[in-house]
């Protein structure tokens, strides 16, 4: 069978395999054709061949049959390999998408793999699916109908852009101290206690805790964050009522920023974030001092991302709060340690969306003016002349 295919390359097939052997980088198998090809025509045997190289006689054979019908090109080539013929017909494929893109059945939360297998045996011909055959079919449209993302998109007219830009300009701004730019927000937190005492970690074995677990309530974190200097403030409350917030905001006025003429708070849309918290709180006369002397500055509805604090809280929450933590008076302790330590370490938010980022990324969104008529054109320019 093997005498049929004789290969005989001319000088510069040698020069060319040969070069290619010494050069960079190939892939292994084409190597190995190109060692076949040389050894056969230098009138080695198949068998001896197939030794020396490490491949297969069938290798051998196809490697010089590509040769002789074609060249060495082809020889070297990488040979398409059929596949296993599709379970799923084009129209089978449409329909186990538009199934899967349905609603689950009645009981279920989401559609599997496997009661996608089941639906497609019952509306189909088919026997029997296997779950790998969905999976690689939904795979091959980007679909993973068992996961679900959540999202709020923002209506982004003219008040999301005032209030957008009004923050980001405050950030941009060269640092004041008489002015401050403090960003302010709340997490609630609850406070899980032990019910088994955790087995500490050893070597060869990581730290185990028991999943039963003991609620011992909730508590409230405030936090402020200096956006122009390395300073944040945690401040733990039973909860986050208006007064909470209200005490907050004297406690901004009155001990962190004495010297400040104007505090400017950069906060959400919070019901109890008003000038209202304080007059609920203090006498008229001490809320409209502390009031003249902070400044109001909401993110827009949906967009708590554009609140500086937002990152800090995050940081807050991985460094020091992923864990159980079970009684408010450890919740104080650790997290003014956590503040003490971010302080010490002059950690500070580097903020870089600007307006005019904000412009060239979202230009599209901002809110198109409508165009003044002809009529009003004309009576503006009438005005103008008289």
């Amino acid at each position: 069978m093997n005498v049929r295919y004789r290969v005989t390359l001319t000088q510069y097939e040698r020069d060319e395999l040969g070069a290619l052997l010494s050069g960079g980088k190939q892939a292994v198998r084409k190597l190995k054709r190109a060692q076949i090809l040389l050894a056969a025509d230098a009138g080695v045997g198949d068998e001896e061949i197939a030794a020396s190289v490490g491949v297969g006689g069938s290798t051998v054979y196809r490697t010089k049959k590509r040769f002789v019908e074609g060249n060495v090109e082809r020889a070297l080539s990488e040979e398409t390999r059929p596949g296993a013929e599709r379970k799923l017909t084009g129209k089978e494929e449409a329909l186990l998408v538009a199934t899967a893109c349905a609603r689950p059945p009645s009981g279920r939360a989401r559609w599997t793999l496997e009661l996608l297998a089941d639906e497609m045996v019952k509306l189909t011909a088919h026997e029997s699916l296997s779950r790998e055959t969905v999976r690689r079919r939904l795979a091959e449209n980007d679909l993973k109908p068992w996961r679900k993302k959540m999202w709020c998109v923002p209506q982004v007219d003219a008040e999301y852009v005032a209030r957008m830009e009004d923050v980001l300009d405050l950030y941009a701004e060269e640092p004041d101290p008489k002015r401050p730019v403090v960003c302010f927000d709340e997490s609630p937190i609850q406070l899980i206690g032990e019910v088994r005492q955790p087995i500490a970690p050893e070597p060869g074995q990581i730290e185990r805790y028991d999943c039963e677990y003991r609620r011992n309530g909730t508590a409230n974190l405030f936090v402020f964050l200096d956006a122009n200097r390395q300073w944040r403030k945690v401040k733990v409350t039973e909860r986050r009522a208006a007064q909470d917030f209200a005490t907050c905001m004297r406690e901004l006025v009155d001990i962190h920023y004495p010297k400040a003429e104007r505090i400017r708070v950069v906060l959400d849309n919070l019901s109890t974030h008003a000038a209202g918290a304080l007059y609920q709180t203090f006498p008229a006369e001490q809320a409209r001092r502390l009031l003249r002397r902070i400044e109001f500055h909401y993110v827009p509805k949906h967009a708590s991302w554009l609140n500086m604090v937002e990152i800090e809280i995050g940081v807050l929450a991985s460094q020091c709060l992923d864990r159980r933590i079970d009684s408010y008076a450890s919740l104080v302790t650790e997290t003014a340690a956590w503040e003490k330590q971010r302080n010490a370490a002059r950690a500070r938010i580097n903020w870089m969306f600007t307006t005019e980022k904000a412009r060239a990324k979202m230009g599209r969104a901002y809110p198109k003016p409508a165009p003044v008529s002809r009529r009003r054109q004309r009576v503006k320019t009438s005005v103008t002349r008289n």
